[in-house]
């Protein structure tokens, strides 16, 4: 049997409950005040969209494309996917990025960001993947 690895940054404290038998057991909780936020993502998919490079108004570049991936369980008889939204900023990330091909399988790192901008009806945003690294498989 493997031990399973610790979040880094998160402590665990063991705590010794009273049972409503009787009896004494001892039950692990993290501790909240040693508590590290964490935003990382693995994704494989498969490429359903052109990576397309934009330049925005500030200066900077960024690749975008879809990865689409299906889901383990059916629901009503029916296989879901989920197909989210990569942008690929740094550039090694963008230069990977840009050599994926429709229907081909990567492997996405990264994290989750929520981007904001001004719309002709207002502010708008979108959740996208911030990818970090981009593998062809």
């Amino acid at each position: 049997m493997t031990k399973a690895k610790a979040t880094p940054g998160v402590k665990k404290v063991k705590k010794i409950v009273k049972a409503s038998t009787g009896k004494t057991k001892t039950s692990e909780k993290i501790a909240k005040d040693e508590f590290s936020p964490l935003n990382e993502v693995r994704l494989v998919g498969r490429v359903t969209s052109l990576a397309v490079e934009k330049e925005l108004p500030s200066g900077d570049k960024v690749v975008e494309f879809r990865v689409v991936i299906g889901r383990e369980k059916l629901r009503n008889g029916k296989k879901e996917v989920d197909s989210l939204d990569i942008a690929a900023w740094s550039e090694k990330a963008r230069r990977a990025a840009l050599a994926v091909k429709i229907d081909s399988w990567v492997e996405v790192k990264g994290s989750v960001r929520r981007r904001f901008w001004r719309a002709p009806t207002g502010l708008a945003s979108r959740w996208q993947v911030e990818a970090s690294e981009v593998v062809r498989l």
